[in-house]
């Protein structure tokens, strides 16, 4: 899935490509969305919350749309071929100079834009917001703190904690606290623990590469994340790879059993 730098630079380059147009064209290609149509409305801007993008338009209304496992909006000139097939189009916003295509994107809501809180509402403080202040911190590491005995891993993943942080993020936090992804909330600052989520997010979010190490030479972008079996970066011991979480929550998880012990599970 998507980390949030991820969704935060797609509705960057959907903004400058949309904002301020008329749409010249508009299809939505989802069963509840098909007889919407809003061609002539004019895009107002398009932004990201945490993993969630909101295209704004003229007349109070907005498109909800998130990623999931394999969702994605591409920009394109008038002529260029498309680098998805077309079975796999579930959006279509044309204006002058621009196609921006949705591709497999399963979840696609209209809401009137004074509504948008139904959607995203219940997320904690968007990491990568403009407005990121002193009090979104605070706030995101009150809510990090409320279950001490959590395991720290999926409390990064949870989105009503702090919005943007994926399985990448995840990994990378927890190597650089020295901790396990098994070890309690309660082992590391909260505050530090959000602070470095952003830090890295932020680092990553005006390009598409996505680098924790600082490097960008293949291979050498991450500390542990998919990197199951190689020598850690700091002593050399390999690193491991195991399934953490149950059912729909499960992500696999890579840590340093030197760097960062893994508690008892």
């Amino acid at each position: 899935m998507p980390e949030g730098d991820t969704v935060f630079l797609a509705g960057h380059r959907l903004d400058e490509a949309l904002a301020g147009k008329t749409l010249l064209r508009a299809e939505l290609r989802h069963p509840r969305l098909v007889t919407n149509d809003l061609t002539g409305r004019t895009v107002l801007g398009v932004r990201s919350v945490g993993k969630h993008l909101l295209t704004r338009f003229s007349g109070d209304l907005s498109l909800h749309s998130h990623f999931r496992m394999d969702g994605a909006w591409h920009l394109y000139r008038p002529g260029q071929k498309w680098q998805r097939p077309a079975h796999q189009v579930r959006a279509i916003l044309e204006v002058d100079d621009r196609f921006a295509i949705g591709f497999a994107l399963h979840d696609l809501e209209l809401v009137p834009t004074s509504q948008e809180d139904r959607l995203v509402g219940h997320l904690g403080p968007d990491l990568l917001a403009p407005d990121w202040s002193d009090a979104h911190a605070a706030e995101a590491a009150r809510a990090l703190a409320a279950a001490p005995d959590r395991q720290l891993g999926p409390a990064l993943l949870d989105q009503r904690v702090m919005a943007g942080v994926g399985n990448l993020y995840k990994a990378e936090v927890c190597f650089l606290l020295h901790v396990s992804p098994w070890a309690p909330v309660s082992a590391v600052d909260p505050a530090e623990a959000v602070r470095l989520a952003r830090k890295l997010l932020l680092a990553n979010a005006w390009h598409p590469e996505q680098s924790t190490t600082g490097q960008l030479g293949r291979g050498r972008q991450h500390w542990v994340f998919e990197r199951g079996g190689k020598p850690c970066r700091r002593c050399g011991t390999r690193i491991k790879v195991a399934t953490q979480g149950d059912d729909h929550t499960a992500r696999l998880s890579y840590w340093c059993p030197r760097c960062q012990p893994t508690p008892s599970r």
